[in-house]
């Protein structure tokens, strides 16, 4: 086993010194790659983080103006409802207005309307019992003469006493 021993302890001997070779190398190899990656890989790598870091915050600063402008466009919305809402009222208000009016004028110019209808309906039953009587007496003094006539059994000329009929007739 003494071989066996001094074999085992050059084995190690030998492991440290390839053991810190592979360490010494892995450790140029791995500076080599940070000077590499730090030198042409992070520079773009962060350029284009950072665009987009900026992207990110327009497009939160253009959302915020875009809740801005919703609110100042739904306040104007509800102002321009609310006046809308008022001119409706207003116009409501006028049209009842406009129609009582009418219906007003309707009633006057009914009442007027009645008026000269009953007016001349007045007129023409006082010409017609006018003209009735005027018929009546003439009926009236055509009678008186028959009647006349026949008590003294001869005729009666009406030309002849013309003045004597109208002046019945008056009487009548």
């Amino acid at each position: 086993m003494p071989g066996l021993g001094l074999g085992v302890c050059l084995f190690e001997k030998e492991n440290t010194v390839n053991l810190n070779a592979t360490l010494f190398a892995q450790f140029v190899v791995f500076f080599v790659l940070a000077m590499f990656t730090m030198k042409f890989v992070w520079p773009p790598l962060m350029k284009t983080l950072d665009d987009r870091a900026k992207r990110i915050s327009e497009g939160l600063a253009a959302a915020e103006r875009g809740k801005h402008e919703l609110a100042v466009a739904e306040k104007r919305v509800q102002v321009e409802l609310a006046q809308a809402h008022e001119e409706t009222q207003k116009r409501v208000v006028d049209a009842e207005r406009r129609a009582a009016e009418i219906i007003e004028e309707a009633k006057k110019h009914a009442s007027e309307e009645a008026a000269g209808i009953m007016e001349a309906a007045r007129h023409e039953a006082a010409s017609e019992a006018i003209r009735l009587r005027d018929h009546l007496r003439d009926d009236v003094a055509a009678l008186a003469v028959k009647g006349a006539e026949q008590i003294l059994k001869r005729e009666v000329n009406a030309a002849v006493h013309a003045d004597l009929l109208n002046q019945l007739k008056a009487e009548l």
